[in-house]
């Protein structure tokens, strides 16, 4: 098994926990993880927009003027799409963009963008998450501690009302309970921080 460095909430180093190497030493598929992520951004499409076509646009059953002595183009409604107040062409209609994904492949694809993150020195675990005040600036010191400059997704063993309080702010930092973990967050933000009971949890339900 793998060894990680834990550190706590100030970035100092107080120890290392052991991770499963079948989890956090996976072989990088980017296939499966490209699909987890299209997979996640189809299912959250409302896909409820839509128009009305020429058929569907109400009147328009009388021929406007006469077919010939104009000197105009020939119209036979005023509800063809080149007409003010005409349907839409190729209009766009309610539809279900859902996608599908096994559990198993869902699972492979998370724990393979995490063993990205852990090859490439963007994964850290600490052993409590955890603020006195539920502050803003709190959570912004530690942010400093580490010197995290770019997105960071921070995953807690349990939902902390303080914590979340105090992250709700910051732009670029995004708390999520360990059990809603997902490949498209983890991809997402540039770095993944993991409280020591996330990783366990994790290793609990997943490992062999």
């Amino acid at each position: 098994m793998a060894s990680l460095r834990l550190y706590n909430m100030q970035a100092k180093e107080v120890g290392s926990i052991e991770v499963n190497d079948e989890l956090f030493q996976m072989e990088y598929k980017e296939a499966l993880i490209h699909q987890a992520v299209v997979t996640r951004l189809a299912n959250e499409r409302q896909g409820t927009k839509s128009s009305l076509t020429r058929s569907e646009v109400r009147g328009g059953g009388k021929k406007p003027y006469r077919q010939k002595g104009t000197g105009n183009a020939r119209q036979g409604s005023t509800r063809a799409p080149q007409w003010i107040k005409g349907g839409v062409v190729f209009a766009p209609k309610s539809r279900d963009f859902s996608k599908k994904m096994n559990v198993t492949a869902k699972r492979t694809a998370m724990f393979s963008a995490l063993s990205k993150k852990v090859a490439d020195g963007e994964f850290f675990v600490i052993d409590e998450v955890a603020v006195a005040n539920g502050k803003t600036k709190e959570m912004v010191a530690f942010l400093k501690a580490f010197n995290f400059e770019k997105t960071v997704l921070l995953v807690m063993c349990n939902s902390d009302e303080k914590v979340i309080r105090a992250a709700s702010n910051i732009e670029k930092l995004h708390t999520l309970p360990v059990e809603q973990l997902n490949t498209y967050d983890v991809v997402k933000n540039a770095v993944v921080v993991l409280a020591k009971g996330s990783v366990e949890k994790l290793q609990e339900v997943y490992g062999e």
